[in-house]
Order: structure tokens, then C-alpha cells, then sequence
């Protein structure tokens, strides 16, 4: 008997008031199938008597292996028990069983108050992005989710070293106006890392949220959960803003990606039932000043300016003033610039290059290189007597050791 069938008898019982006889006639069934339909208080339904399975005979093998070692691959259990049938049936078993052996980890909801917490993360787009010099890259992005608001902040950075990260850092927040409480990262190198169970800030980081004076909350190691926001937000900005789009450069894509996040931040949010702008007023309310002092940002060094009058930052070389050469210059870089100073004067001034293993030349530099080559290879040689060396007389040192008397 179909559902159908099944329906209309009710139906023909109740609203009509046919009698048993008389549904059957009609629908041309038995009388015991109407009074069966009748009888009925849910729809028939079809159920397969349940069949055994390869697997029930080594059922308490599997469950012995899985006993002693939870986490054990379903392959290593096929060759302990020599399964010779199809490995599918058998991982399925394995799959229903496993969650009895192994322990609970039960993962929280977290809740943020407003101002608390921002998660940070890197992402890496997957699109070629124009770099110079004929080179294409896919640079890190650093994203950052506030908690409460659900706030995206987002831009490309050169590398995901230490320097960049934080001048990127100070440029979101910058962009936010406001500093949260706390900020949220996994072990992203640049950022710290897990030791003896423990989380461990690297010092450049530490000196970074020193002069912010708020708290960095490591994540343990693989538990991509504890900071869900931010990993939403990499897939919501990879099926969202980079589909179509073309790049001619970093700062083309940054471009872009500031006038996609003004919409994005204004688009319903599914869980928080709003727009994540109409909450931003309050999260940022709640949140701290940012420092009266900017922290210290970007590459610095002290080098001594060598003959070819070249620094390097990362792969790249840059050229200085060679009136600098053989003195000790300082290399600065945030994420658009590279200066050198010699003490209080700047010696060179180049556009930060993405592109690797470049040498970028400033025309003024190689100018005045070449000309004082010149002048050093046309400058005579000096004629000056030499300087006469006074020679003592040794007899003088038979006197100093009492070897002969003194006239």
C-alpha cells in the first residue's frame, strides 16, 4: 500500500463516512487493508530486513585493535586481521567504532564581549599578483576579524616576516582608529610558537604588544576552531572578492580589496542577524586608545656601506650616495620605502620592490659613482719623501742590560 492510497482511505473514512466495503470497492483493495490504513496513525513505510555483514565476523578483532590503539588507520587493522575483502565495508565499520574508544574533545562555543578580541590570520590568494620585473607572486594577505562585530580588515603584505607583519598590524589598526584588548593568533612563525607546552611570543612581537599594551593569545596547535572567524572570512574573501578580478600590482590589489571590504562590512551577517557595521560602533567604543608613541616598524639595520655602494633588504639590493662608502648607514623600510640615512642625512630613497633577487639603481647614485672613480683614477700619485726611521745604535742596548760600563 502506497501513502497515497493510504491517505485517501483516511480521508474517505473520516470526511466522507464511507463505510470499509465501500472504500475497498472503490479503490479496489482488500476490506483488511483499509482497516489496516485505518489502524494506522503514521504513513507505511518500506524497511528492508536488515542483512549481516563480512564484517560481523571479525567485528570483535576490530573492536580488540581499536581497544589498544584508538587512532589506528583502518588499513593497518585490514592487514592485522588478513581482510582480503573489499577495504570500503571495512572502513566503514571502523568509522562507526572508532568514536567509541576514543576520548571526548568537545569543542566550545566562545562568546566575545565588544572590544575583547580580534583573530588575526595570513592568507594566501590564489591568483597571480604582478610583482615587477616579470615576476608574479601570490603574497601574504593579513586578515583581521573582530570578534564582536564580525569587522573584516584585510591587506597584501611584502613577506610574512616579522617587520612586515607588524607594520601591517599598525596599518589595520591604524585603519580601525582603536586597538582591541587582545588579538588572536595560531603559530605563525613571525608571531610565536608552542614550547615545552607552553606558548612563547617571539621578542619582536612581544616588544610590538608591549607599546600596545594589550594580550596575545596563542592558539594550541592544530585547532583551526579557536579561531573560526578569521578562517570564514579567508574562504569568504577567496569565493567573494577574488572571483574576476585582475591585478596589476600589490598596490592595486590592496586597492581593490579596501573597496570590496567597505561592502562586504555592510552586508548582513547570517549569525549575528545584523550588518557588521551597525555593531562596529559599539565594539570600537569598547576597545583602547591607540599608543601616544608609534611603536618602532618596518627593517632596520646599521651597516657599514661597502665599495659597490649597495644594501640589501631581503633579496633585493638598493643603491646609496657613494660619498657614504666605508661609513656606517642605517636601512630603514616600511612597506612602501627604503631610506638610508648617514646620521642625520638621507643618502637614498627607493620604492619598496616586491620582486626578488632585484638591484634597483638610482641614476643620481650611479652619477656620482662613476665620477669619483674618475677623479680617484686620474689623481697623481704622491711624490713626498718618504719619512726617514731614526736608527738606534745597538751598543745602547748592552748599556740597558749592564753589559758594559757607562763612559
Amino acid at each position: 500500500m502506497t501513502v497515497e492510497d493510504w491517505a485517501e482511505i483516511r480521508r474517505l473514512h473520516r470526511v466522507d463516512g464511507m463505510a470499509i466495503k465501500a472504500i475497498a470497492r472503490r479503490l479496489g483493495v482488500s476490506r483488511n487493508a483499509v482497516r489496516r490504513a485505518l489502524a494506522r496513525d503514521a504513513p507505511p513505510r518500506y524497511e528492508r530486513a536488515a542483512k549481516g555483514s563480512l564484517v560481523d565476523q571479525v567485528d570483535p578483532v576490530v573492536r580488540g585493535l581499536l581497544a589498544s590503539c584508538p587512532t589506528m588507520p583502518a588499513t593497518v587493522i585490514a592487514q592485522r586481521i588478513g581482510w582480503t575483502h573489499s577495504l570500503t565495508i571495512l572502513k566503514d565499520r571502523v568509522r562507526v567504532l572508532r568514536p567509541y574508544y576514543l576520548a571526548p574533545d568537545p569543542a566550545t562555543r566562545t562568546s566575545y564581549e565588544a572590544g575583547q578580541r580580534v583573530q588575526c590570520d595570513l592568507w594566501f590568494p590564489p591568483v597571480d599578483v604582478p610583482l615587477g620585473a616579470g615576476q608574479v607572486g601570490s603574497p601574504p594577505v593579513l586578515v583581521m576579524v573582530a570578534g564582536y562585530s564580525r569587522m573584516m580588515f584585510a591587506t597584501m603584505l611584502p613577506s610574512r616576516q616579522a617587520p612586515d607583519l607588524i607594520a601591517g598590524h599598525w596599518r589595520l589598526l591604524n585603519a580601525m582608529g582603536v586597538v582591541p584588548r587582545e588579538l588572536v593568533w595560531d603559530n605563525e612563525a613571525a608571531v610565536g610558537s608552542w614550547r615545552a607546552g607552553k606558548p612563547k611570543l617571539t621578542e619582536e612581537f612581544e616588544a610590538f604588544r608591549g607599546v600596545l599594551g594589550i594580550g596575545v593569545h596563542q592558539c594550541r596547535p592544530r585547532d583551526p576552531e579557536a579561531k573560526g572567524l578569521v578562517e570564514r572570512a579567508n574562504g569568504y574573501l577567496e569565493t567573494s572578492f577574488l572571483p574576476g578580478r585582475m591585478f596589476t600590482s600589490p598596490g592595486d590589489f590592496n586597492t581593490q580589496l579596501a573597496d570590496w571590504l567597505v561592502l562586504a562590512n555592510r552586508r548582513p551577517h547570517r549569525a549575528l542577524g545584523c550588518k557588521p557595521v551597525e555593531r562596529w560602533t559599539a565594539d570600537r567604543d569598547a576597545m583602547l586608545a591607540l599608543p601616544p608613541v608609534a611603536p618602532q616598524l618596518g627593517w632596520r639595520a646599521r651597516v657599514r656601506l661597502p665599495r659597490d655602494h649597495y644594501v640589501r633588504l631581503g633579496s633585493n639590493d638598493y643603491s646609496v650616495d657613494p660619498v657614504a662608502v666605508g661609513r656606517f648607514v642605517e636601512v630603514i623600510a616600511d612597506l612602501q620605502q627604503v631610506t638610508v640615512r648617514l646620521g642625520t642625512r638621507v643618502v637614498a630613497v627607493h620604492e619598496r620592490c616586491w620582486a626578488r633577487w632585484q638591484t634597483i639603481t638610482d641614476p643620481a647614485h650611479r652619477a656620482a659613482a662613476l665620477e669619483m672613480a674618475s677623479v680617484a683614477a686620474h689623481r697623481p700619485a704622491s711624490s713626498a719623501a718618504p719619512d726617514e726611521v731614526e736608527q738606534r745604535d745597538l751598543g745602547a742596548y748592552d748599556v740597558a742590560f749592564g753589559l758594559t760600563d757607562v763612559a
